[in-house]
């Protein structure tokens, strides 16, 4: 009688990838000891939320009022802001002193000093901190330079100087908030972390983008790249700090708006095809909750195509220039 080894044969390595998953998974949660909530009751946990005014930032702050914490929002559109405080001082039951709002550019280093101090004022320091601000690119580069492709040609020729010079001057925008922001806070705020909380934590909202390049997003690719491993290369320099970061692919809202380049929405309507930001949001919640490390949404989506740009990095490519309606 044929053994089961014989009928089954060799296994693949795939196979055994896939069935060694839920094992390290298991192994993971086991080894990762008491949850921070134990440490850190929720209803004293000191959140500041950077990117606060809209999107997945405000949708966060919702959360931890909703649960008791006291947050710290932060935008730099005031009046945006504003209407984020008061709808967590309604969830906080009408506690004003669970919320405070303060107008600040996260690359300016006078603005987050600001924020710092008035963190240590109120609070005397800081439990979590959730980065969420962000701004978009939506054209190719050399588009942006001015040039117009035509097959393999472009018109004109060659970039002009002002063409050149437009260019660089887009992309500083993009560093600035999707680069140098996440420098200053990081700098400003992971001393105040490590030295006044008993489980200081840090979320790094990124993007599919970080990992898996596309056409038309080229300067959003570099830029979230860039603070993506910045941040991952921090948890290494402070293992008492818990850094996660959260890279979701499309996600619904108006976010395309604040694009550097001025460019148009390429792909499907993201309100109808994206990932919906309450969801990211207690995903953002309960990463740091668990001390997660590297979390993509849709999760399958999220690995496979991150995975298979290392195996097969053309077919990835094709899909993606098909998703953004690119042809070269």
């Amino acid at each position: 009688m044929a053994s089961l080894s014989s009928l089954l044969g060799r296994p693949s390595w795939p196979i055994i990838f896939a069935l060694s998953i839920p094992a390290l998974l298991l192994s993971r949660r086991l080894l990762r000891g008491a949850s921070r909530p134990q440490k850190i009751p929720k209803n004293e946990e000191r959140v500041l939320i950077l990117g606060a005014s809209s999107g997945i930032g405000r949708a966060v702050a919702l959360e931890y009022a909703a649960r008791g914490a006291r947050i710290c929002v932060v935008g730099r559109r005031e009046g945006e802001l504003k209407k984020v405080e008061e709808e967590c001082t309604v969830l906080a039951s009408g506690d004003k002193s669970r919320v405070l709002s303060i107008a600040a550019d996260i690359a300016n280093a006078e603005d987050m000093v600001r924020v710092r101090t008035l963190l240590e004022n109120k609070w005397e320091g800081l439990d979590t901190l959730i980065l969420s601000a962000g701004v978009s690119s939506l054209r190719p580069l050399l588009e942006i330079a001015g040039l117009e492709r035509h097959g393999q040609a472009f018109i004109p020729e060659q970039a002009t100087h002002a063409g050149i010079q437009h260019t660089v001057d887009v992309a500083n925008k993009a560093l600035e908030i999707n680069v140098i922001g996440p420098i200053v806070t990081a700098v400003t705020f992971i001393p105040l972390l490590q030295s006044r909380s008993a489980s200081p934590a840090v979320l790094l909202v990124s993007s599919l983008a970080a990992v898996v390049p596309a056409p038309t997003r080229t300067l959003y690719n570099a830029t979230k790249a860039a603070s993506l491993i910045l941040y991952q290369a921090l948890a290494i320099e402070h293992p008492t700090v818990a850094f996660s970061n959260i890279i979701p692919g499309t996600v619904e809202g108006n976010f395309r708006a604040s694009a550097v380049d001025g460019g148009s929405v390429r792909e499907l309507d993201p309100n109808k095809h994206g990932l919906k930001i309450p969801a990211v949001a207690k995903r953002c919640v309960q990463m740091v909750d668990a001390g997660e490390k590297n979390v993509f949404m849709p999760v399958a989506f999220g690995r496979v195509a991150h995975f298979f740009y290392w195996l097969m990095p053309t077919a990835v490519e094709q899909r993606a220039a098909k998703k953004y309606n690119f042809t070269a």
